[in-house]
């Protein structure tokens, strides 16, 4: 696909494009940067264009998919897991840029909380892929946060145990800020993480504590199911998420919040949370 670091950007000229980082990992806010421009897509692979140009917003790396794959309880320190991968769905307007911000509606407010996930981008369609031939169907990866209002996913009168609806709303699913190809890790299960709200670490971890690792997770996902390219998957959170933190309602995301997940060889998001 001929990229290292992925990126999708508007330009000085309104123009959304595509382009590389290369070598760097953008951990710093990239606005203003300059940037060598790709030609292609998805669909025909990418090719340098020759030229640069200079971020003015930086977007996901991809466009937003038809569905955004979710995996609950996947760490080991973080929550008694299942004996396969338990999956949820984000709908494609949960999905928004690595330096958005998140606008929470008034309902959803009172128990906010963060997940930062490595999420995985897949480059073909995939179906009944067995775990051995699983990674080579991976485009590249990305930070993300699965952003969850947990007054509607915990209390079971509510929402019957199900979690999409407490984080499928719009923007509840930033990332970026690129997507690193498979080049530069070859191994997803051996990157450090870490979570901070306002500048305060809340979750410290590395990919290597996922009970159900990235290719389990699409072997299991595409069992007699397509999952078509450009499908994002997010993996899962280790401990630390503010539900968990005492005293409690203590660790919960505030109007105003800023929260940044970053991995390692790949950059960081940071998202402000505005309270409608």
């Amino acid at each position: 696909m001929s990229f290292k670091r992925l990126v999708r950007f508007v330009d000085e000229n309104g123009q959304t494009l595509y382009g590389d980082f290369g070598d760097i990992v953008p951990s710093a806010d990239v606005t203003g940067s300059m940037v060598k421009v790709l030609d292609g897509n998805l669909e025909t692979g990418w090719r340098p264009a020759g030229r640069q140009a200079t971020i003015t917003k930086l977007l996901s790396p991809l466009p937003s998919p038809g569905i955004v794959l979710c995996i609950a309880m996947n760490y080991k320190d973080h929550h008694k897991v299942p004996k396969y991968p338990s999956l949820f769905c984000k709908p494609p307007d949960a999905l928004t840029g690595p330096y958005d911000t998140i606008s929470i509606h008034p309902e959803t407010q009172s128990m906010l909380d963060y997940e930062g996930e490595l999420t995985v981008v897949i480059s073909k369609d995939a179906k009944n892929v067995q775990e051995d031939e699983a990674l080579d169907y991976v485009l590249g990866y990305t930070s993300s946060n699965d952003i969850s209002a947990r007054d509607w996913q915990m209390p079971e009168e509510i929402s019957g145990w199900q979690f999409a609806y407490a984080k499928s709303f719009d923007g509840f699913a930033p990332v970026g800020p690129c997507l690193t190809s498979t080049a530069l890790i070859p191994d997803p299960q051996q990157l450090k993480y870490t979570t901070k709200v306002n500048g305060q670490v809340r979750q410290e971890s590395s990919t290597k504590n996922m009970v159900f690792p990235v290719k389990q997770i699409i072997a299991h996902l595409s069992r007699g199911t397509t999952i078509r390219k450009g499908t994002f998957i997010m993996t899962g959170t280790a401990a630390g998420v503010g539900l968990f933190i005492k005293p409690e309602g203590s660790g919960f995301v505030k109007d105003g919040d800023v929260v940044e997940v970053e991995f390692e060889g790949i950059g960081s998001i940071r998202n402000k949370h505005t309270f409608e």
